[in-house]
């Protein structure tokens, strides 16, 4: 079954053919202001598996550095998706339609995260990214 999404306004949707994984919520200061929130919420998809139903006409888009970006609904302003090198590559969580089936693994960049924000005790956390493979 396909999972979906769409934005605030629902004038831009999605499908995706395929699971989210490596779900993670970062807490660096450039995803606060990005999404307006104490972290963003995403998970990785295939990009082959990624899917504009309607509205990709109004999707604006933000290189925040070499070959990342973001697009968002240029009507009502939510942030859908993480690009690299052009394509879809990573889906916002709050955006998914229903229960996305899967759960945040880890938190990233918990050193720079906002003084105000307490994260609760036993959840996997990184004070930058996490350890390369």
């Amino acid at each position: 079954m396909a999972i979906t999404g769409e934005c605030f306004c629902k004038s831009v949707q999605y499908k995706i053919d395929g699971l989210l994984r490596d779900a993670r919520s970062c807490h660096c200061s450039r995803c606060r202001k990005a999404f307006s929130s104490q972290a963003s919420s995403y998970a990785l998809v295939n990009a082959d598996e990624f899917k504009w139903l309607q509205g990709e006409e109004l999707l604006t888009s933000y290189e925040s550095q070499p070959d990342f970006g973001l697009c968002f609904c240029s009507l009502c302003g939510s942030t859908l998706c993480g690009t690299y090198q052009g394509e879809v590559h990573g889906v916002t969580l709050g955006c998914i339609n229903g229960d996305p089936q899967i759960e945040i693994g880890y938190h990233l960049f918990v050193g720079s995260k906002a003084s105000w924000e307490v994260i609760p005790d036993g959840i996997k956390t990184y004070i930058e990214g996490p350890p390369k493979n």
